[in-house]
């Protein structure tokens, strides 16, 4: 018996096209994160991706609609998820600690996630053009960071005199310099033990001034 083919040539089925698109994506988010913008070819995308230049060029049809289509899929992975994972906290630490919780969850499912959050930051700076206000990480975070340090003022848990502003970027550093290292440095056990030393500095029990000790 002669068994036909049940699809002629012509658009892949969905499920497959999804699945290629999801490959080109992943593969664009780490050339990116090596190479940086300007030296990321589709080619090399391609190659990463197990892919035809050709397949590349038929999913999107520049590589910055690819850039945009990888910095949103990574902020929703990263800044989105930890933001909703935070919604549900009491607390400063218990806020910072959720964000971190889907970093880390996102970073042992993909480590180029945090470099690539980098990258797009260092990016944004050098190429204005990429900048898009809905995929800005580092605006998303400071904003969420703003409101959890307002909060917690309110709540008596900083003295009503603290300034808002310097507590909000150290803590901001603190999150990017975490990223980077989550990306670039450290594997996804060094990070939990950071977060975790990290946690236990905010709460005051990573160290005991000795009486009468002063900060200086």
């Amino acid at each position: 018996m002669v068994h036909t083919a049940s699809r002629g040539p012509g658009r892949p089925p969905a499920a497959k096209a999804a699945e290629t698109r999801e490959r080109i994506v992943r593969a664009a988010r780490e050339v990116f994160s090596e190479l940086g913008y300007d030296a990321a070819t589709f080619q090399a995308i391609a190659i990463r991706a197990d892919l035809t230049r050709p397949a590349i060029n038929h999913y999107f049809a520049s590589k910055q609609v690819l850039w945009r289509e990888v910095v949103e899929q990574t902020n929703a992975m990263v800044i989105s998820a930890g933001l909703a994972r935070a919604q549900d906290a009491t607390s400063l630490l218990g806020q910072l600690s959720a964000f971190f919780a889907a970093t880390m969850q996102a970073d042992s499912q993909d480590r180029s996630a945090a470099a690539f959050l980098v990258t797009s930051v260092l990016e944004s700076q050098r190429h204005p053009d990429l900048r898009n206000d809905n995929g800005d990480a580092l605006k998303h975070s400071r904003e969420f960071v703003s409101s959890a340090v307002t909060d917690a003022i309110k709540r008596g848990e900083l003295v009503t005199d603290t300034d808002v502003s310097s507590i909000v970027e150290m803590l901001v550093a603190v999150m990017w310099g975490m990223g980077f290292y989550a990306g670039y440095v450290g594997d996804h056990e060094d990070l939990a033990a950071i977060v975790d030393k990290f946690e236990m500095l905010m709460a005051n029990k990573l160290w005991q001034l000795r009486d009468g000790a002063a900060v200086r």
